[in-house]
């Protein structure tokens, strides 16, 4: 089978050379029987790639059943694996099986584990080890067969580090790394894609085939998609949605996505340069963090000139800034450039995504 047929048999859209490096990787490692880790920011399509994985190795006969390790409640998820007996805590009115047994002799597809708690992780690692697990409220030893693909958008390096992440658990979900680069990385793939999603909507719908213009194909390739695949998704349907001519333009995105202009104005930063993305990234970023180091200079400033004038009349108090408003300042500042992605507005200000929601909420941020 080629790279093209894989592809297209498992609905993976794309045919930049980065898409076609990971199919061909998969194709090598489907059928062994191996654990896989999937990496790459939200958005980028880890599900696809973990189904196509199941679908072409020698458990596709058999469940493969997707958990999603950050929207289950800590006290819940281990019960959701492992499965509990009845009565084993309040309101186990049954047996129940967990996901593991759901999965016996298929796949099971742990997505966001970088949200599992220490406890349940040391638990996951004596089932991968020994094949081997108890039910809630049970004393009797259950054998399994499963397959893991574990899915994650944090660097489970800097969780180990953290000490958030058992190291020996990472060591044993990474037997095969792939790591899947964010859209902006890719953009090769985006016309193809939204053309997928165009024509997905309109069978759906019953509809006609939507055109859209050449201002539409400029405006899908160089935004930059901090959603990647799942907000082009959202963007194409809504803006269908929102058509009654059967053709898009580049107004039919005006409220759908954040404007370049204001954008342009505000950081002075070009939306796209005719130069690889790589480039383009680092570029912003750079400039970003000049913008904010310019912002902490003027803070220094104004404190030293606080703390030098402090018994002097001359300086106003009007002319004081505090402090809390520089900051808040800041983070609405790196907000508005990152389109309220607040995962890079924490790396842009070095502090934690903790410090950030808590900064968001003390000053009352929304």
């Amino acid at each position: 089978m080629t790279t093209e047929e894989f592809q297209k048999k498992h609905g993976i859209i794309g045919k930049s050379k980065r898409t076609k490096d990971l199919v061909d990787i998969i194709m090598q490692v489907a059928d062994a029987d191996i654990s896989i880790l999937l990496t790459g920011e939200s958005g980028v399509g880890k599900e696809i790639f973990a189904r196509a994985i199941h679908e072409s190795s020698k458990r596709t006969h058999k469940n493969l059943v997707n958990v999603n390790c950050g929207a289950i409640p800590e006290g819940l998820l281990e019960s959701e694996l492992f499965g509990h007996e009845k009565g084993s805590f309040t309101g186990a009115t049954d047996v129940r099986k967990g996901y593991f047994e759901i999965a016996d002799k298929g796949t099971l597809f742990l997505d966001e584990i970088g949200e599992m708690s220490l406890t349940t992780q040391v638990k996951l690692l004596r089932v991968l080890e020994t094949n081997e697990f108890m039910r809630l409220g049970s004393e009797r030893v259950t054998s399994v067969d499963v397959r893991i693909i574990a899915a994650t958008n944090k660097s489970l390096e800097i969780e180990v580090q953290n000490k958030r992440f058992r190291n020996d658990l990472y060591f044993r979900l990474k037997a095969v790394t792939l790591t899947i680069p964010p859209l902006r990385e890719r953009r090769e793939d985006i016309l193809p894609l939204a053309d997928y999603f165009i024509k997905n909507y309109s069978e759906r719908n019953n509809l006609p085939q939507f055109e859209y213009s050449d201002d539409v194909t400029d405006l899908l390739l160089n935004y930059y998609w901090p959603g990647n695949i799942r907000e082009l998704k959202n963007t194409i349907e809504s803006a269908l949605a929102l058509n009654s001519t059967g053709k898009i333009t580049a107004k039919s995105f005006n409220l759908l996505l954040s404007k370049p202009a204001a954008f342009k104005e505000n950081m002075n930063l070009p939306v796209y340069l005719d130069r690889p993305s790589d480039a383009l990234d680092r570029e912003m970023i750079y400039r970003a963090l000049i913008d904010i180091k310019k912002d902490i200079n003027d803070l220094k400033n104004i404190a030293r000139l606080n703390y030098n004038n402090i018994e002097d009349n001359s300086v106003q108090e009007s002319k004081i800034i505090p402090i809390s408003d520089l900051e808040k300042n800041a983070i609405k500042h790196a907000l508005d450039y990152t389109k309220w992605n607040k995962k890079l507005t924490s790396k842009l200000l070095n502090i934690s995504e903790r410090t950030l929601y808590r900064k968001l909420k003390e000053y009352e941020i929304n």
